[in-house]
């Protein structure tokens, strides 16, 4: 919005002639996200109290977290408003790339909403179940690709990191491929969600990360030299990606442990919905796995226990998702979230290094 308003003005003002490049729109919008959830988050958390929107706790689970019960949750709620009220602000609405990402963004968090307020407003411990979850996500993720597929902006392939020449055309197959890697990312993140700031952390780690790997697909000179995909127009998502990673920062200081606030589903199943499309227009797959690693092993610790058990009887872990393994194995809390966090910082690293590396 603010691009729209003031660029036009830069021919009368010079200095409005700034709002042209992303990188300032960018450091705006990382700047309005992290002052909204910073400013409203007490705020926030006052109401949600107020309104007796509590966290339950499963018995099941390790006992130090039955401390937690009646934690306000659905904090995810504050952190989808900064992030679209940001991306509005800053962004150029003229590109569909935006829109897509918001879309994907708020309507995984609408299912994840009517999870949470069926489980702690309306008291039914069981929500949505798994497949009702699974369905609405699809569909969700299908639209989104669908619509990229159509538009063709982005190359129905699949790049293949370190080869600069290997790649794979999708053709139709773009739509549900892109689509699993929408909804495996915003399940992977939701199972992350199970400490104080466990999927905060990471979740700003990659954002940041692939803000600057859609900035580099945007720009055709650093694409060429980098000898990455070149997607036009993607550069615009370095708004977006910026305003999750600020938002999240800004939650993390009322999320941290002790939390005074979860996200829940609400935001969980939301921020792993935007790295996924992130990661769909920008070519970047294969590296959302390696960027989002803490969240590819929590989830791969829930189906290698699911099928451990369901097959043999045994478990691998005293307790999946594996957070809670070295829960049950003695690591204090604060202990399995920082050590998660350095894990993640190394990978975003590790990211982008392979930027050099084709």
């Amino acid at each position: 919005m603010l691009y729209h308003l003031l660029y036009p003005l830069h021919e009368a003002f010079g200095v409005f002639h700034v709002f042209k490049y992303i990188t300032f729109r960018a450091f705006g919008a990382t700047l309005t996200a992290m002052l909204f959830t910073l400013l409203l988050g007490g705020k926030y958390i006052r109401w949600l109290k107020h309104k007796q929107i509590g966290q339950s706790i499963r018995n099941v689970g390790p006992q130090s977290h039955l401390s937690k019960k009646g934690t306000p949750t659905m904090g995810g709620g504050l952190i989808l408003s900064a992030i679209a009220i940001s991306t509005l602000l800053w962004a150029d609405l003229k590109n569909h790339y935006v829109w897509v990402s918001l879309f994907v963004m708020l309507g995984t968090g609408l299912i994840g909403w009517v999870d949470d307020y069926r489980k702690v407003v309306q008291k039914n411990s069981k929500g949505l179940t798994a497949r009702q979850k699974l369905v609405s996500q699809t569909l969700v993720a299908v639209a989104a690709a669908a619509f990229l597929y159509v538009m063709r902006d982005t190359p129905p392939v699949l790049k293949f990191p370190f080869f600069k020449d290997w790649s794979l055309d999708l053709g139709v197959f773009f739509i549900p491929f892109s689509a699993f890697v929408i909804v495996g990312a915003s399940n992977a993140v939701n199972l992350t969600d199970g400490l104080d700031g466990l999927a905060v952390g990471p979740t700003i780690t990659t954002a940041l990360t692939f803000a600057t790997l859609a900035y580099c697909a945007g720009n055709f000179v650093i694409a060429e030299y980098l000898q990455i995909p070149f997607v036009s127009g993607s550069g615009e998502l370095a708004i977006f990606l910026a305003s999750v990673g600020a938002s999240c920062l800004g939650f993390l200081w009322f999320n941290a442990y002790p939390a005074e606030v979860f996200m829940g589903d609400v935001g969980a199943l939301a921020l792993g919905g935007a790295l996924g499309v992130a990661a769909v227009i920008t070519k970047n797959e294969f590296l959302l796995v390696l960027c989002g690693g803490i969240f590819v092993v929590e989830a791969v610790s829930v189906m290698l226990q699911v099928i451990s058990f369901k097959t043999t009887g045994k478990r691998i872990f005293k307790m999946a998702p594996i957070h809670h393994h070295f829960e049950l194995k003695g690591w204090p809390e604060p202990k399995v979230i920082v050590r998660f966090w350095i894990i993640s910082i190394m990978l975003a690293l590790a990211t982008l290094a392979t930027l050099k590396l084709r």
